[in-house]
């Protein structure tokens, strides 16, 4: 019996790493639900005042250096951005018919009815996939974010067709039609 037991761990290691190791199928996809969760920390955003660097005193006692509006600063930047990707943990395919697949938010792991141990290693897929993606296209996506280019409901649009070109035109249209699929899904 324990014989079997380790055998069946091995088998189970070695389909969860065969997993992993070829990565992302469907680059399309996990680039939109990491514009998802990009989205959502755009709509979590508060007002900020402008960032105010001006720390020295000229010799009339007069305060020099810049006022950067916050919303064109690198800090903003870093705030989106920064654990962006650990974010990515709490997501993991789900499949919704014998041919497709999606990524959902799963907002309790003990909720799961899918096998635990894949779900998990999925979800260390998308999150190493987020940090190439970001890695990649870090400063593009940067200046976008500065020069307000992207807007909630265009970051699919700017992060995964003009940047990452994982995607085309019409699958983004298709991510529609997925999300009205699983909205009601998120676990």
């Amino acid at each position: 019996m324990a014989n079997f037991n380790l055998n069946l761990f091995f088998l189970i290691a070695i389909a969860t790493f065969a997993v992993s190791a070829y990565g992302i199928d469907d680059k399309c996809g996990a680039c939109n639900a990491i514009a998802e969760e990009l989205e959502r920390g755009l709509l979590n955003e508060k007002p900020r005042n402008h960032l105010d660097m001006r720390h020295r005193l000229d010799s009339k006692g007069q305060r020099q250096g810049k006022l950067i509006d916050y919303r064109v600063s690198d800090l903003r930047v870093v705030e989106l951005l920064d654990g962006l990707c650990e974010k990515m943990q709490d997501y993991t395919l789900e499949k919704v018919d014998s041919s497709r697949q999606v990524w959902i938010k799963v907002n309790n792991w003990d909720n799961l009815q899918t096998n635990r141990q894949e779900a998990r290693a999925y979800s260390k897929d998308i999150s190493t996939f987020c940090g190439r993606l970001l890695e990649e296209n870090e400063d593009e996506l940067a200046e976008s974010i500065k020069k307000g280019s992207i807007k909630v409901g265009e970051v699919s649009k700017v992060l995964c067709q003009e940047l990452g070109r994982y995607c085309s035109q019409t699958s983004s249209n298709r991510k529609a039609v997925d999300e009205e699929d699983v909205s009601d899904r998120e676990l």
